[in-house]
């Protein structure tokens, strides 16, 4: 029967690998699409006369006009720009990196239910954040590795042996510096630090090093790795394992902010209510044990919400009214752009509008930035910034 299984994770491995053969011919890597002049003047946060006129006037780089007239920059041109407007700029700051006494800001996406929508979290809000100027480490917790995928990386094919968060974290003399790990995505100012399999080994190797008594603790060992990177970053972000063990705790004990994500039905929210119950259980433990919980903010982030389902609905009334501001304003609406999206291993942000009719992919697109728009506000309010 083990072969059986085998075998059929071998054939769907190979599978997986011919299709994104053919999804991003010829060399089979992801690239992040252009954006048009309209796109671009909203990511900069200006008109697109404005854009225009900088164009006209030769400042910033030129972007690639297409037989149709059509202007399109890429994102790096778009960080160009932002960087010519902060040089003239007297109030608004274009380049959003943080400043001195600004710290790096590292969010936990967490649940403990599969399918809670965790991962369609955490790579919208770093390529959110990126889109915006931010400079992103994706950092993918999870054995399954999906954050990985999305990003251009066939987990069992790309990703060798110590190249994952396991090699900063584990407990030999194999360990490495978290930045010998981290990869280039094809996303201007966002890097990854991929997943895979081995990511399970910390779970078995972490119970005979508390029996050892191991010089460094558990809980603090991502926060270590993470913090000898966090210089090069503004914000982190976490995509962490449906379950709470040691990996998940070192990352809520390395976090100043915490994303649970909720999907609003009955058995999703019992679900929920455990991971809480259990979570406070071990997080006291480790508190008392010199670990570091000091959140900025914690949010309840709603996810694959259908406004037109009576039951989710007051699923989400229910939730408001328990949990009153902690649960965003703002709710991660279901829809097929995202999931569409997601059959050629990309994110609404990466793919164009023009593959979609324009009012779905509309809907889904603002519910998106109003989630991660809220999310970058709590951000800059931690920061001591005027939202």
């Amino acid at each position: 029967m083990t072969d059986v299984i085998a075998g059929d994770g071998a054939a769907l491995s190979r599978e997986l690998q011919a299709m994104r053969a053919a999804l991003f011919p010829p060399v089979s890597q992801k690239v992040l699409r252009s954006f048009s002049s309209v796109e671009a003047a909203k990511l900069i946060g200006i008109a697109d006369a404005y854009l225009r006129q900088l164009s006209l006037n030769g400042k910033g780089p030129q972007p690639a006009i297409s037989p149709g007239g059509r202007r399109s920059y890429t994102l790096d041109q778009i960080n160009e720009i932002r960087a010519v407007l902060d040089e003239n700029a007297k109030g608004k700051k274009y380049v959003p990196h943080r400043k001195a006494g600004e710290h790096c800001q590292v969010m936990a996406v967490v649940n403990f239910k599969g399918g809670s929508g965790k991962t369609t979290t955490a790579a919208h809000l770093a390529q959110y954040l990126a889109l915006n100027g931010y400079r992103v480490l994706a950092v993918d917790l999870d054995p399954q590795a999906s954050l990985t995928a999305l990003h251009g990386y066939q987990p069992e094919y790309d990703i060798a042996t110590n190249e994952t968060m396991y090699a900063a974290v584990r407990y030999d003399d194999q360990r490495r510096p978290l930045k010998d790990v981290i990869r280039k995505s094809y996303i201007a100012g966002l890097d990854l630090v991929p997943g895979n399999l081995e990511l399970m080994e910390y779970e078995h190797d972490t119970p005979r090093a508390l029996a050892e008594h191991s010089a460094e603790p558990f809980f603090g060992r991502v926060a270590s790795a993470l913090g000898s990177v966090a210089d090069n970053y503004d914000v982190m972000v976490l995509d962490c394992p449906p379950q709470l063990g040691f990996l998940t705790l070192g990352a809520l004990c390395a976090s100043t902010g915490l994303l649970i994500t909720a999907h609003p039905q009955m058995l999703d929210v019992m679900s929920m209510c455990q991971f809480l119950l259990m979570a406070s259980d071990l997080l006291s433990v480790v508190q008392d044990s010199g670990g570091d919980l000091d959140y900025d903010f914690i949010r309840y982030v709603v996810t694959r919400y259908e406004p037109s389902d009576g039951p989710q609905t007051q699923m989400v009334g229910f939730m408001r009214s328990l949990f009153r501001e902690r649960v965003c304003t703002n709710a991660m609406l279901k829809s097929t752009a995202i999931s569409d999206a997601g059959l050629s291993k990309q994110t609404l942000y990466e793919v164009g509008r023009e593959n979609f009719s324009k009012s779905t992919y509309d809907r889904a697109l603002e519910s998106l930035d109003a989630v991660n728009g809220e999310i970058e506000t709590l951000i800059k309010q931690a920061w001591g910034r005027d939202a």
